[in-house]
């Protein structure tokens, strides 16, 4: 694997939406692997952090996630259409 790739997936692993299946259909690495990976590639107190974080975290598995398809969209957030910037 390249630098760039490592990093990528280490950006990836961080992303609380990004899931660990997301990672194996880009990267081909299962969960494990890239914990290996992030164990390897981060410090120690950096690791902790990230593992304590991702942890029993239900939007890293596809399986557990509490919505099927798209993104999670809070019901707060407002609709944009056509990308236009508001005047005021």
């Amino acid at each position: 694997m390249t630098d760039r790739q490592i990093d990528r997936i280490i950006e990836m692993a961080w992303e609380d939406r990004t899931t660990f299946d997301a990672i194996q259909f880009q990267f081909g690495l299962k969960e494990q692997e890239v914990i290996d990976l992030m164990r390897r590639e981060m410090k120690p107190s950096s690791f902790r952090m990230w593992r304590k974080r991702v942890q029993g975290r239900a939007t890293k598995h596809q399986a557990k996630r509490p919505f099927d398809k798209g993104r999670f969209k809070c019901t707060r957030q407002r609709n944009i259409s056509n990308n236009k910037v508001s005047k005021r």
